[in-house]
């Protein structure tokens, strides 16, 4: 007498041998005999044999029509992890492809991590190398988990909605990126209802109680559609779309919409058999019922990022009452429902990989690139959250490339988009032909030009309004490599000044000194103890010290070269790691001195600025410092303007401070009386020289009574605790 699962291998070789040869149905009994024999004595929580479970999960696959490799995969997928069967041992048994997509399988979940998230995303990390070697991974992952959620009531309440939460929020994204509906749905309505059981039944019976109320206007849109199809000799069919109870729940959460409101949308899909049929339905169905004005999407000319093609319209039917109709090819409606596994499904005789499996392709080879510049694993799953399935627009370059973006997408997206260094080095746009902003968001069917200037770079104020992970990453990724050498070139400088002191320079100082510095200090490099003190968090004095030791045999020339070193020079061009005092705002021209401050590398104040006064002879949190001869760059300052209110005065103030070459940063107005008022400005300006031109400019101004620099303001506590915590 046969068990029952022998009587379900057989079942399962019935079917395919529908559409696989003999040989290849054998392979996968004979990996079926395989696992049973490795997991013997093994049981699931419900009690039933542990073999019951791969062989479901081959069974989810057969119905894709999935190649044999895969389903041999999927029969064999937890003997590495579960048994002590090696992957040597399968790849002897059935080949180095069976086994590579076995060990892809099983190492998604193999080890443990500190934290849940963490170990979320390391997951999701390792799941993006194993399909980056073979697509068919993933698909295994997904119809094992698939089964995994249909058995879940045997386990206990917090697995339930622990494993539930995750298929939410990782694989079910994965499904509806690679375009398989099906499985997309079954995963959210089963997540839906381990996640909130309650929730789930409530809106379950609201359903089933409108469903009753509706049949009538249902069947009656549903036969006056039929009628339009007839009357236009296209033949076709039109069924009734379900609303899932997820997509409903998420709709009333997330649109603050009411259950009625929600269910007051009719939704109707009329599938035919060729494009050119959907184009004449849509004209067909816009005469029958008015349509929604900005409501229509081709997905037909412009598919979404997963392949999924359709006509989407609202019109206004009978009784006034909304109905949504998707018009798509029954080739579309196998690729909506199956996605990257309509591959395998309706494999075409010339073996070509269809649309949906080269995107799904494109789309992991983005994720290998997110991995590669993300600083950790969570910072990764963030970006891949984002870029998972996003709200989609598209827009054009000057050539007519398409281009699929998340809404809200700006230029910067769209240039990092193109290639990595068009992101790093863009500095302007135009969209539509005209001059825009960076940060403008764009909208679908738009023509984006990106402007780049070579030796330019990312500017840490986009990742305020970057929206694409891969923006987002790169964007980080040059400004983390920027932040490293900027700092390692500033702890040099510090520490050969607090060298010079002790009468010696960094390259003059034993290799010897070197290594025991490091060695007290816990840090593997010289870079990374430069870096530390470019950052501020090592003093470069103590460390000088440390290396100085036995080294008193000081050379002439060495005594000369500590002289040059007295003070630091400020050249304007150290980037990210040296900062300029809000409080007092020195420019060239003034005397100054360098707070170092942890984290932040440098920050440069005027030598009498309040906020330093109680450090400024402390060699551990102040540096000398001076301006190179030729610094460069703009510095910001402060200017206090009184005078009489006349009208347009204001205009007149910025015209001649703009005709000076002087940039207004900030200006605000404080009415002193009725007569006279008090202007503050916040300026860019080269030098004191250029300062004072701007000043002499501003005192021509007849209403204008007085005007002074701002020189000193107290920063309070703000910069009282910044100075304390170093």
């Amino acid at each position: 007498m046969q068990t029952l699962s022998e009587e379900s291998i057989d079942s399962l070789a019935a079917d395919l041998s529908g559409y696989l040869g003999n040989d290849q149905v054998n392979n996968v009994r004979r990996a079926y005999y395989f696992a049973e024999q490795a997991h013997d004595g093994q049981v699931r929580r419900s009690g039933n044999a542990y073999v019951t479970h791969p062989l479901a999960v081959a069974g989810i696959l057969s119905k894709m029509h999935m190649d044999h490799q895969s389903l041999m995969a999927a029969m064999l997928h937890d003997v590495i992890e579960d048994t002590g069967i090696t992957k040597t041992a399968i790849k002897s048994q059935f080949g180095n492809t069976v086994a590579d997509l076995v060990d892809g399988v099983s190492k998604l979940n193999k080890i443990t991590f500190s934290s849940r998230a963490e170990a979320q995303a390391e997951n999701f990390q390792k799941m993006a190398m194993a399909m980056a070697k073979d697509l068919r991974v993933i698909l295994v992952k997904i119809a094992d988990r698939l089964h995994n959620m249909r058995t879940l009531n045997v386990l206990t309440p917090e697995k339930r909605r622990r494993i539930a939460r995750e298929t939410l929020d990782i694989y079910s994204p994965i499904a509806t990126r690679l375009g398989m509906n099906t499985v997309r749905v079954e995963f959210e309505e089963l997540g839906f209802e381990a996640l909130y059981p309650m929730r789930a039944r409530r809106i379950q019976a609201a359903v089933r109680s409108e469903r009753g109320n509706r049949k009538e206007i249902v069947s009656q849109i549903q036969t006056s559609l039929e009628a339009c199809l007839e009357r236009e000799d296209l033949p076709g069919r039109t069924v009734g779309r379900e609303k899932h109870l997820y997509s409903i729940y998420e709709k009333m959460r997330t649109q603050r919409k009411s259950f009625s409101e929600i269910m007051d949308v009719y939704a109707f899909r009329i599938i035919l058999d060729r494009v050119d049929f959907c184009y004449r339905v849509l004209g067909a169905v816009h005469s029958l019922y008015k349509p929604v004005p900005g409501r229509f999407k081709d997905y037909i000319a412009i598919p979404k990022a997963n392949g999924y093609q359709s006509l989407h319209t609202t019109l206004f039917s009978m009784h006034g009452v909304p109905i949504e109709i998707q018009i798509r090819t029954e080739e579309m409606e196998a690729m909506a429902n199956n996605g990257i596994a309509a591959h395998w499904l309706y494999k075409s005789s010339d073996d070509l990989p269809s649309n949906a499996h080269v995107r799904a392709r494109e789309w992991v080879n983005g994720l290998l690139e997110l991995q590669k510049h993300a600083g950790n694993s969570l910072e990764f799953i963030e970006n891949v959250k984002i870029d998972l399935f996003p709200d989609e627009i598209y827009v054009f370059t000057p050539k007519g490339a398409i281009f699929e973006l998340p809404a809200g997408s700006t230029a910067v997206d769209f240039a990092y988009a193109i290639h990595t260094d068009v992101g790093n080095s863009c500095v302007a746009c135009r969209i539509s032909r005209r001059l825009a902003p960076l940060s403008e968001p764009l909208q679908s069917g738009q023509t984006v030009e990106v402007i780049t200037a070579p030796g330019t770079q990312p500017n840490p104020a986009w990742l305020s309004f970057v929206v694409t992970g891969k923006a987002r990453s790169n964007i980080r990724h040059y400004l983390k490599n920027q932040k490293h050498s900027e700092s390692m070139a500033l702890g040099k400088r510090l520490l050969n000044k607090a060298l010079a002191s002790f009468g010696g320079q960094l390259d003059t100082i034993p290799q010897e000194n070197i290594e025991n510095v490091l060695q007290q200090t816990n840090l593997a490099s010289l870079d990374q103890l430069l870096e530390e003190i470019g950052l501020g968090n090592r003093m470069s004095y103590m460390i000088a010290q440390r290396m100085a030791v036995n080294t008193n045999n000081v050379s002439e020339t060495e005594s000369k070269a500590a002289d040059s070193y007295g003070s630091l020079a400020i050249r304007g061009s150290e980037g990210m790691v040296m900062n300029y005092a809000k409080c007092c705002h020195p420019i060239p021209g003034d005397p100054i001195v360098g707070h170092i401050s942890s984290g932040r590398g440098m920050v440069i104040h005027t030598d009498n600025c309040n906020n330093i006064a109680d450090i400024r002879d402390n060699p551990e949190k102040c540096v000398s410092v001076r301006w190179d001869p030729d610094v460069e760059g703009e510095f910001s300052v402060e200017l206090k303007v009184e005078l009489e209110n006349q009208r347009g005065i204001i205009a007149t103030l910025a015209t001649t401070i703009t005709g000076a070459e002087a940039n207004i940063e900030k200006i605000s107005t404080l009415e002193r009386d009725a007569r006279f008022s008090i202007v503050n400005l916040s300026l860019n300006v080269r030098n004191r020289v250029h300062l004072a031109l701007v000043m002499k400019r501003v005192r021509l101004i007849k209403p204008v009574t007085r005007v002074t620099r701002v020189k000193s303001r107290k920063l309070r506590k703000v910069i009282k605790s910044t100075i304390g915590s170093n």
